[in-house]
């Protein structure tokens, strides 16, 4: 199974700025990854190239990142998650930058269930979460904050 899963936010910011946000993950000053409410994206160093971790469940290393602009994570869990995950910064003009989020990969064996029943709606939910976080983390509010769905909620209440 295929999986391609884009969360994009446009930030009124240069893009040195936004590029900041990248450049913090796994840090004691994050300001994009909602670790308050999800579980935190931890690295066994500093955020370089070949520096493992993960969050919760989801195991991956850092295969490329270039400071100021991208960052890419190939999955190494769970098992049956084939691809990465990155954060991109875009240029839209010399106040304004596009932040991306992609994940791209094939989902095999288990993963084939895992992702559409439960991982799919967490990845959706924190994804948006951390947009929300950018956004306040660049203008200090959120526009339209985005809000967990019921499902979301009952599966945060099964997996306490």
């Amino acid at each position: 199974m295929g999986v391609y899963n884009v969360h994009e936010r446009v930030l009124p910011v240069p893009r040195a700025e936004a590029g900041q946000l990248i450049d913090g993950l796994s840090g004691g000053a994050d300001q994009l990854w909602p670790r308050s409410d999800w579980p935190p994206m931890l690295l066994d160093g500093p955020l370089a190239q070949g520096a493992r971790g993960g969050h919760g469940p989801v195991r991956y290393t850092v295969a490329a990142y270039v400071p100021g602009q991208w960052v890419r994570f190939t999955f190494s869990g769970p098992r049956g998650f084939h691809g990465f995950h990155e954060y991109t910064v875009h240029p839209l003009d010399e106040d304004r930058t596009l932040l991306r989020h992609t994940l791209a990969m094939r989902a095999r064996g288990p993963a084939r269930f895992t992702w559409p029943l439960a991982f799919r709606s967490f990845h959706d939910a924190v994804l948006e979460d951390s947009m929300d976080l950018a956004e306040r983390a660049c203008t200090g509010t959120v526009a339209r904050p985005s809000r967990w769905s019921p499902y979301v909620r009952l599966l945060r209440r099964f997996a306490r």
